[in-house]
């Protein structure tokens, strides 16, 4: 009975798993859009801190500005319970506050008018949590190079900014640009998003960079990057010949294999250049920071940690060979800056959108630079890591995300979709314009499936469903009977309508398939091969 009961249970509801977890109110507060986040919108970051290596200690401020969506005297902003708050301040005058964990709710003596700009000042400090794992777990990490120089870096998109600085921790509200001033010890460099506007000795043996950007930012994108650095510079010349400042800070002693290794950066952009747009954060410029940690999409800063090898700290996840022509982290961190960084899902529970295109576009700057072949060889690689564990789509507003198979299972939906459609000049059409629509927006699972319904007059939504929603993929199931063939799709999306290609003596042929039976009495053996290569389903012959 208890077997049965589950597997009624797992068709009623994809999100069995996560009903199985217990989210907690600290969830909701960061994962919900209550009415004390919505009452207004950041405009401005102005984050300023000390920090210490020698205690891991961090001190300093963040100015934030905002325009109030309606009146309002209390809101909530966020800041790990780990940091103290030492005062909050509108002007001069001291605000109260109360604190619920990572919550923190202001209470303002004087309504913030609808439509008003105003400013409050965190003033804090604390020790940051550590990361165990970045850039997995999130938090500071606090290393050092070769040289015992200290060398420190930080990840949080897991997390949430919140554990290191105190803001509007939530997707949907990126700060119009952010300001960041790091004093760190003299002798070392502070890289933060953005360009460069300044540097200047302070008391006590510390020196100030100030790092500003011109464009919305996520706030798990803001980073802090301090170590012994040496700057590589280089141009980038996009097709209309417009200059784009590329940027390397490595460790000292590196130079020389960043420089080589590097090479790789020019002909990638141009890939995407021509897939997608031109980089998106043009006038930042491009940088890549050598970290303790193996990689993040930190905008216009991405972190680097894999080495100067090819391929995933040395290997090729697919175990197709393809993987190592390139940088993985390079390759995949860089497609970050249009998918997550620019196109960006409204709650972390969508983060598929990130992850999947992100990924998908590996595949497509292989087929820029090696051809289809090895495009489709490296993508049917992916095959042998997606582990089918957990749906995909996560609970929205609770904090939550969805499956790690949102990078891999996720990027072979998309190439199925592509075969589905069997039309390569729409496909890269309706990348290019998908991207161009949604640049800059946030946006939602039903909008990227309204979008592909719509520009490609095909209803995709159970191909969709079936690999963001449930665990299992499609399995077509075939057999003889009364010398026709009979064939369907066992999948729990009872919506999934998808074309199968098939070849019956040396003749291809595309099946239309859906979850119920069908004759095709043309095929009159079972004798067939099917295209697996362009669909990811599995197969089975009755």
């Amino acid at each position: 009975m208890k077997k049965i009961a589950g597997i009624i249970l797992v068709v009623l509801s994809p999100f069995l798993v996560y009903a199985q977890h217990q989210y907690s109110r600290q969830d909701s507060l960061l994962g919900k859009l209550t009415d004390k986040r919505t009452c207004y919108d950041v405009k401005h970051y102005e984050l300023s801190l000390r920090i210490n290596p020698d205690t891991k200690e961090i001190k300093g401020s963040n100015t934030i500005t905002y325009e109030s969506i309606n009146d309002f005297n209390i809101c909530q902003i966020d800041l790990d319970s780990s940091l103290v708050i030492n005062t909050i301040k509108q002007g001069r005058k001291q605000l109260k506050f109360k604190r619920d964990k990572r919550a923190v709710f202001i209470d303002f003596d004087k309504v913030q008018k609808k439509g008003s700009i105003n400013a409050i000042t965190v003033f804090y400090e604390g020790k940051p949590i550590v990361a165990k794992k970045a850039p997995w777990d999130g938090g500071f990490v606090w290393s050092q190079d070769k040289n015992k120089q200290p060398w420190i870096g930080v990840a949080c998109q897991n997390v949430g900014a919140s554990i290191w600085y105190p803001c509007k921790d939530h997707w949907t509200d990126k700060p119009d640009s952010v300001t960041l001033h790091y004093e760190v010890p003299k002798n070392l460099m502070a890289v933060g998003n953005g360009k460069l506007i300044g540097s200047k000795k302070t008391q006590k043996g510390y020196k100030r960079y100030s790092w500003q950007t011109s464009y919305p930012i996520n706030n798990y994108n803001v980073t802090l990057n301090i170590g012994d650095y040496s700057i590589i510079t280089d141009e980038y010349t996009s097709q209309d010949l417009a200059k784009l400042a590329l940027d390397y800070y490595v460790l000292k002693g590196n130079e020389a294999k960043a420089l080589k290794h590097f090479e790789q950066v020019k002909p990638m952009l141009t890939c995407y250049e021509l897939i997608f747009d031109k980089y998106p954060f043009w006038r930042d410029g491009y940088a890549l920071v050598e970290t303790p940690y193996l990689g993040m999409e930190h905008q216009g800063a991405i972190a680097y940690g894999n080495r100067y090898q090819k391929g995933y700290m040395g290997r090729d996840l697919t175990q197709t060979g393809i993987g190592l022509l390139f940088d993985f982290i390079i390759i995949h961190e860089t497609g970050h800056e249009y998918w997550g960084n620019s196109v960006t899902a409204d709650d972390k529970a969508e983060m598929w959108i990130h992850e999947a295109f992100c990924t998908y576009g590996e595949a497509l700057y292989v087929e820029c630079l090696y051809g289809k072949e090895k495009s489709f060889t490296y993508t049917n690689g992916w095959k042998n890591i997606v582990e089918n564990d957990m749906p995909i789509l996560a609970p929205r507003e609770v904090n939550a995300e969805g499956s790690g198979d949102m990078y891999f299972k996720g990027a072979l939906m998309l190439h199925t979709i592509r075969n589905v459609i069997n039309d390569d000049v729409l496909w890269f059409a309706l990348i290019k314009k998908f991207y161009q629509e949604f640049k800059g927006k946030h946006s939602q699972t039903k909008d990227v499936i309204a979008f592909f319904n719509t520009n490609t007059k095909i209803d995709l939504t159970g191909i969709f469903e079936e690999y963001l929603k449930y665990t299992e993929i499609p399995t077509f199931q075939y057999k003889i009977e009364n010398n026709a063939l009979f064939y369907r799709f066992e999948a729990k999306a009872h919506n999934l309508e998808m074309p199968v290609e098939v070849t019956y003596q040396g003749q291809k042929k595309r099946l239309k398939t859906t979850t119920k039976w069908q004759k095709d009495d043309s095929i009159k053996s079972s004798d067939i091969q099917i295209a697996t290569d362009l669909f990811y389903i599995l197969t089975q012959k009755l």
